[in-house]
């Protein structure tokens, strides 16, 4: 599956997140987005999004932001998404999974509350894990890689988000 990594505010292409997930057999495209200019972020991922037509696109942190800002017809996956303070999307399309920390201490996880209420999806609907913010240790990649390739295939999408709704 050919995916859409954004990365979130100060870090790089090729982090933890999409080599985990490039390790996992996708084809990952992970842009470069520039953390001084959100306009221009939004506009390379557009450009990315436009010229390869990813299957999936998935948005940690900043990165969130940025994916929620991009149009596109595809599944998104969103990573602890900070988009009350980027960008001017409030809402997410339906199917759309977020995954977020209810530890997180950079992105309140009732900010994800909140996204999935103002865009008419079930508060249950977050897939729940990790200690902190990054979700970069190994239980929260294994839930990352498992809720991208639950888009693709919507009947595990339910069976990702059931085991995923218990809070730690």
């Amino acid at each position: 599956m050919k995916l859409l990594f954004l990365h979130g505010w100060q870090s790089t292409p090729g982090g933890v997140k999409p080599t985990y997930l490039k390790d996992h057999g996708h084809e990952v495209l992970n842009p470069a987005l520039p953390d001084d200019d959100f306009d221009e972020a939004v506009r390379i991922a557009q450009a990315e999004y436009d010229c390869h037509h990813p299957d999936v696109l998935v948005g940690s942190s900043r990165g969130g932001a940025v994916a929620m800002n991009v149009e596109i017809d595809v599944p998104l996956v969103l990573l602890c998404p900070a988009w009350k303070r980027w960008g001017t999307a409030t809402t997410v399309k339906p199917g759309t999974i977020i995954l977020h920390s209810q530890a997180d201490d950079v992105v309140p996880f009732a900010d994800s509350q909140e996204l999935l209420r103002n865009s008419s999806l079930p508060e249950s609907a977050p897939v729940v894990f990790g200690h902190e913010h990054r979700l970069a240790d190994p239980e929260s990649l294994a839930k990352m890689l498992e809720a991208v390739e639950a888009v693709e295939n919507p009947a595990a999408r339910s069976t990702c988000a059931q085991r995923g709704s218990s809070a730690q």
